[in-house]
């Protein structure tokens, strides 16, 4: 049986646990604040929080329900609208809501006010940046956003004098949150959610990308949840060498203190992939193994060298560079019953540089037509070690080895960019799609190689070191 608490009720269901969670509150429970819009996880309609106990506390974090399995509700606390109500008022999110005329005709409302509630509850600084992250998976269509970012700045004015409080009082009493959070802790300790009996089918983490394309087949299907095998978990940082389990998200990197003091620049990079609520569910290992040609995170630990830890179901290792596991459009080196497990890469040093690049039609929530990314070290102005990355310009996630070859030894100059950016075009195979021709890919190919050496060297390079040569 799935048993999870529902808002204020506690659940026990026989339900497919492959059916959408959204389906469930919708048409189970017939809650109908959670509104269906895209069913693909971009419009935020749907959005949920979903509480999970994390030692002696609870962590919400915002989902979107449309693409979420319901066995991944399993011993959590799942908060719709409607359980952010209060008794006989407005909750402080929902009064910022209307007191700056944020609704319309109000289909997307319960979603922003659930992402703002979760906001709320979460343990990020409780500015106005964290605030409009929160909500950029939330689409409004008719609205205009100006009212809506001032209803978050009305929340983030309301949470200044916030105390770190874990029994959820002070956000109780400042009407936030209706008073049975208090008793959830306790509630979801003494649930007795022992592992679902899992069949024979097909392996499902966060599910994002699978229930954009079979939620059909998987609600009628079995499917083999794994988001919660804790083999499969956790960020580890040894002789700086990081191993990050692939039921991880980029949230979880997001919000890992000594990675980003290894990436200055990561939560910029993380910022151009998805929404707060995908980043929140999306696992790593899901995107490997989705093997799109432009799977930003893909792109990202290709450029640093990362190898691939894959287990079988007799607990056997073997590990694989990432480079060498994609074979041919949607095909990798994975055996039947094995299972990525980890992914492992050294960090990057003081004499070393890496960026990320990332082009697409909207510059946030949207596809790569191409993304890049790069990791180099320098010895006396010498190139002693690169990899480069490139997505959306081949069959595969491309790692560029002839590229990396030819800079290997070559001094950093202006002249080796150049002839190497011309190596770069003859190893990329570009076709014309929905995101952009193959001339087009092929230039910004080009475009961004040239951009991670001007973001990275700013003082030595400009782009017009390299639009003359063009």
């Amino acid at each position: 049986m799935i048993t999870f608490i529902l808002n204020n009720k506690t659940i026990k269901t026989p339900e497919h646990s492959g059916m959408t969670l959204l389906d469930f509150v919708r048409y189970e429970q017939r809650l109908t604040g959670t509104k269906i819009g895209c069913r693909e996880g971009d419009c935020g309609a749907c959005t949920v929080l979903v509480g999970s106990l994390n030692n002696d506390t609870i962590e919400y974090q915002s989902i979107t329900s449309c693409i979420s399995p319901l066995g991944n509700a399993h011993g959590k606390h799942i908060v719709t609208v409607e359980g952010t109500n209060l008794k006989n008022k407005l909750t402080t999110t929902q009064e910022a809501m209307k007191a700056n005329y944020a609704t319309q005709c109000g289909f997307c409302t319960p979603g922003f006010v659930v992402s703002l509630t979760g906001f709320a509850l979460s343990n990020s600084e409780k500015n106005y940046r964290n605030a409009i992250n929160a909500i950029s998976g939330n689409i409004c269509r008719c609205t205009g956003y100006k009212a809506i970012e001032k209803a978050a700045h009305q929340v983030v004015s309301a949470l200044q004098n916030q105390k770190i409080d874990n029994s959820f009082n002070w956000l109780i009493k400042n009407g936030f949150v209706p008073e049975y959070f208090n008793s959830i802790h306790k509630r979801l300790k003494d649930l007795e959610a022992k592992d679902i009996n899992q069949p024979k089918g097909k392996y499902v983490s966060g599910g994002t990308d699978l229930y954009v394309q079979q939620a059909d087949h998987l609600a009628d299907n079995s499917v083999h949840l794994i988001a919660e095998k804790d083999y499969l978990k956790g960020i580890s940082i040894e002789n700086n060498r990081c191993t990050i389990g692939t039921n991880s998200t980029v949230s979880d990197l997001w919000n890992h203190i000594e990675i980003n003091n290894h990436f200055p620049n990561l939560k910029k990079y993380l910022k151009l992939v998805s929404s707060e609520q995908i980043r929140n569910m999306a696992s790593f290992g899901g995107n490997l193994a989705n093997a799109s040609p432009i799977g930003d995170m893909t792109i990202f630990f290709l450029a640093l060298n990362s190898d691939l830890i894959i287990t079988n179901e007799q607990e056997e290792e073997r590990t694989l560079p990432l480079k060498n596991f994609y074979q041919g459009y949607k095909t990798y080196d994975l055996k039947d019953g094995e299972l990525l497990k980890a992914i492992s890469f050294k960090l990057p040093t003081t004499q070393s540089f890496f960026n990320f690049e990332k082009v697409c039609k909207r510059t946030h929530l949207d596809i790569a037509s191409v993304n890049s990314a790069i990791h180099m070290s320098l010895e006396n102005n010498t190139i002693s070690e690169v990899h480069v990355s490139i997505g959306g310009v081949a069959a595969i996630p491309k790692y560029l080895h002839d590229t990396a070859k030819f800079l290997t030894g070559k001094p950093l100059t202006s002249e080796t960019i150049l002839e190497a950016s011309n190596v770069l075009q003859n190893e990329i195979a570009p076709i014309s799609d929905v995101r952009g021709t193959s001339d087009y890919k092929r230039l910004l190919g080009r475009q961004l190689f040239y951009a991670h050496f001007t973001e990275l060297f700013p003082k030595q390079f400009t782009l017009k070191d390299f639009v003359q040569h063009a």
